[in-house]
């Protein structure tokens, strides 16, 4: 809007690999601003986060301060919004710190359990303050859901395999087992037992997830990020695919939801409801 000042933007996790897409992403437009980059990793402290990121200086030094830098953005006078792709151990803490300083988080961590959803749904609520939890900011993945969902009315049996770099440290992906709960949403079970299973191997069968639907995760270098939901019938099997061959398309959906947060007052997840 004319006249409006930038979004000021917090990214938590810069020195990452997703983190300097968000970087690079964020320095490309011209209604949103960086003004702190935080990163626990000891080599990158005090580089400028834009030659980092490969788009040139930004003036912006990477820190590991996390609780200052909200701080600061707390006394910036437009809302302020902080994009978090950091870790499952520490994602939790980080929502929490991020509401309690007024900052509206957008996270992109996975790893979060449903009871802390919950929590931070209400904490959001109490405080009034947009938060956003989007297991993947991909549009393709969003229509891949989409087209499952329809395809669930049709099949009895559904696996889900999920495959991904091996630098990942949660398992299943926030993504499959968001899959896995959109497909249980209209209350039906999937796979109905035509056999008496043995797993010579604890877990070949991979995770049961909500409907008894299966998850299978795969870890591998090499890898970005992708996703398979296989239905099969007799004499048929229909299979759904969504392939990461850049982080640069995860961007439309992070720029989309930094705009939008500022709007909310509660605890949205999913990047479906964005759109």
């Amino acid at each position: 809007m004319a006249g409006q000042l930038p979004i000021p933007v917090l990214v938590n996790g810069a020195a990452g690999k997703m983190g300097r897409e968000v970087v690079k992403a964020i320095a490309q437009t011209t209604d949103l601003t960086l003004i702190g980059a935080v990163d626990r990793s000891p080599e990158y402290q005090g580089l400028d986060i834009g030659e980092l990121a490969g788009c040139g200086e930004l003036e912006v030094p990477v820190t590991d301060q996390f609780e200052p830098m909200l701080a600061m953005l707390a006394q910036e006078k437009e809302l302020g919004v902080m994009v978090d792709f950091t870790h499952p151990d520490s994602v939790y803490s980080n929502i929490r710190s991020a509401i309690a300083y007024g900052i509206r988080p957008v996270v992109g961590t996975t790893g979060l359990s449903a009871k802390q959803l919950q929590e931070l749904a209400e904490f959001a609520d109490k405080a009034s303050t947009g938060c956003l939890v989007i297991p993947n900011f991909s549009i393709g993945m969003v229509l891949l859901q989409q087209a499952a969902i329809q395809a669930s009315q049709h099949f009895e049996h559904v696996e889900i395999i999920e495959l991904h770099h091996n630098q990942k440290a949660d398992a299943p992906s926030g993504t499959a087992l968001q899959t896995a709960q959109m497909l249980a949403e209209f209350g039906k079970t999937f796979n109905p037992p035509t056999v008496q299973e043995t797993e010579k191997l604890p877990g070949a069968r991979g995770s049961v997830a909500d409907a008894e639907i299966r998850i299978h995760s795969i870890r591998l270098p090499g890898l970005i990020a992708h996703q398979e939901v296989i239905f099969g019938a007799p004499g048929q099997v229909y299979t759904l695919r969504h392939d990461t061959s850049d982080r640069a398309c995860y961007m439309p959906g992070v720029l989309l939801a930094i705009r939008k947060v500022i709007q909310l007052k509660t605890l949205v997840y999913g990047l479906e409801k964005l759109l």
